[in-house]
């Protein structure tokens, strides 16, 4: 996940989904690739200007693995680039710089939303009902060559921003430097602001940000959990960094996978002595969305049950030796006990999906989940959107369906990689060669994809075509078919025509499959009845149909 939302491969990811639905990817700003790109986006910015000469962009540059503001920094022309270096060894995005922010208090603030991402295979999304608005502490004003470089006018960061002498920290959640977002939200909504409609938004960019990442997600998943191991095995708390337009539409700025947790702040008391002091803005988001992510990962909804099926004996001194006692009672009870919550929470996580597939408003849910929970805990911050609002989403998953193409025909198990053999195998078994488009021009755009994506530095740890090339040929090969369509409805119907043909593929085999069983079970019945059969005369024929039926083992067991 950490390699999922770095800036590079945020960006791809997104980009990807921008092809494919321009409009419903129109929350993340324009961005290059440095120093892959570097040449394309001054060649671009030159050709926009000479359309508009009146256009004065700004853009901001971002490394790669940068973090806490590190190393960013704003510039007019991209000619401005340059003078930085060290872009071969430390790579970066560069975006349009948003210029109209909404303020408040003319101060320029983002949003810091926690998202629960629960499972990947089926898809359960979270989102916290509240957030933290992180403030800028000069007053805002447009980029000009003057005020570039004051990043406390310009950048939210906290861990910058916390520098300034301006800083507030507040033990009111209403007021200081950092606040929540609901009390931002009720200070739009008595000037007018329809804040539903805000929210709505925010949450559609939420469940379309993780759509786009989940294909190559999932490519990794697959390369470290064991197949058909029960799920969910793993979840991960994301924190979505949102700006607020001018006119109230969110954009994207970054996702972290690793958001902190921290719920105090230092205070100096006197030159270079701190002490930890708390902060109940971080307290009152930060500690509720926690606890209720250990609700909803074992909702705990039922009685545990009793020890004695794990066929645990009582541990004490008279049935162990005493230099044995004290190793049993730790590690081992502690073994025995996870896999007691392990067993409890896969038995119940089919009960608990159904039961959010079924839940009605959110009033609805959280009092459903309340009535089996711990006595005493407050209703759950963390409102479920996916797959709540799945039917709105679903049409946008194309790149999820070419992910299962890429991973059905990887071979080996635990690589990310897809070599040249599988890639034909796709090519072959899904029907798409043909007098136009030989197997031996399949071979040059692999060689041409791979080679150009594997030059950008994508894992040389091995080799063969990682997903993004997967991803570029796969739309290739269907602006080829589908010459007259529209993009999506390129990729769309090139999926639906591989998944067709793999179908048709994968019940010949398993009627195959069948047949071999069925002579082979009628043979042993003839022998067993006391029909003789000539051993000279056929035993070729029962190599054969043993060979065929390891053969359809193997494929079974490699598709």
């Amino acid at each position: 996940m950490t390699e999922m939302v770095r800036k590079i491969t945020l960006s791809r990811a997104v980009r990807t989904m921008q092809y494919l639905f321009p409009l419903e990817y129109n929350f993340y700003p324009r961005s290059w690739i440095l120093p892959d790109e570097s040449s394309f986006f001054e060649k671009e910015i030159r050709m926009m200007k000479d359309r508009d000469p009146s256009w004065k962009p700004t853009f901001i540059v971002k490394p790669d693995g940068g973090c806490q503001g590190d190393g960013i920094y704003l510039i007019k022309d991209p000619s401005d680039i340059r003078l930085t270096g060290g872009l071969q060894s430390r790579p970066a995005v560069v975006q349009e710089y948003i210029c109209k922010p909404l303020l408040v208090d003319k101060l320029k603030f983002d949003i810091r939303l926690y998202v629960l991402l629960k499972s990947l295979e089926p898809l359960e999304i979270y989102i916290a009902k509240d957030g933290l608005s992180r403030f800028c502490t000069e007053p805002y004003q447009e980029p000009t060559l003057k005020n570039l470089h004051q990043v406390f006018m310009h950048l939210t960061n906290y861990s910058l921003n916390i520098h300034s002498g301006n800083f507030i920290h507040s033990d009111n959640v209403n007021t200081g430097s950092k606040r929540t977002f609901s009390s931002i939200l009720c200070r739009l909504s008595s000037k007018g602001v329809d804040v539903k409609k805000v929210w709505s938004d925010i949450i559609s960019l939420v469940i379309k940000t993780i759509i786009a990442l989940t294909p190559e997600l999932k490519v990794y998943y697959q390369s470290d959990i064991p197949a058909g191991k029960p799920g969910p095995t793993c979840f991960q708390i994301l924190g979505f960094d949102i700006l607020l337009m001018k006119n109230l539409k969110p954009m994207l700025l970054e996702v972290n996978a690793n958001p902190s947790m921290r719920i105090e702040h230092e205070q100096e008391l006197s030159p270079g002595v701190f002490e930890n002091v708390p902060s109940p803005v971080d307290e009152e988001v930060k500690v509720a969305v926690i606890r209720d992510t250990l609700r909803l990962v074992d909702p705990q909804k039922q009685k545990k049950k009793d020890i004695q099926r794990f066929r645990l004996v009582p541990m004490c001194a008279s049935t162990f030796p005493v230099q044995t006692l004290l190793p049993i009672t730790i590690e081992k009870w502690h073994l025995y006990k996870f896999a007691e919550q392990r067993s409890q929470t896969l038995e119940h996580v089919s009960d608990a999906k159904e039961e959010l597939l079924d839940a009605g408003p959110p009033d609805r849910l959280e009092h459903d989940a309340n009535k089996n929970t711990e006595a005493g805990l407050p209703s759950l911050c963390l409102k479920q959107v996916f797959p709540k609002y799945a039917k709105q989403f679903n049409y946008l998953r194309l790149v999820d369906r070419v992910a299962a193409l890429f991973i059905r025909f990887l071979g080996v198990k635990g690589t990310t990689k897809l070599g040249p053999t599988g890639f034909r195998t796709f090519i072959r078994n899904c029907k798409l060669s043909n007098s136009n488009f030989s197997m031996a021009s399949v071979d040059i755009l692999y060689i041409d994809i791979t080679r150009r994506w594997n030059s950008m530095g994508i894992d040389h740890k091995e080799s063969g075509m990682c997903w993004q090339a997967f991803v570029e040929a796969f739309f290739c090969l269907a602006q080829k078919k589908y010459k007259s369509l529209p993009l999506h409805e390129q990729v769309a119907s090139l999926i639906d025509f591989c998944e067709y043909h793999l179908a048709v593929l994968d019940e010949k085999r398993l009627v195959c499959g069948r047949g071999i069983v069925e002579r082979r079970n009628a043979l042993v019945t003839c022998q067993t009845d006391g029909l003789q059969l000539i051993p000279a005369a056929h035993t070729s024929l029962l190599n054969r149909m043993a060979t065929a039926s390891k053969l359809a083992d193997y494929r079974n067991h490699q598709y």
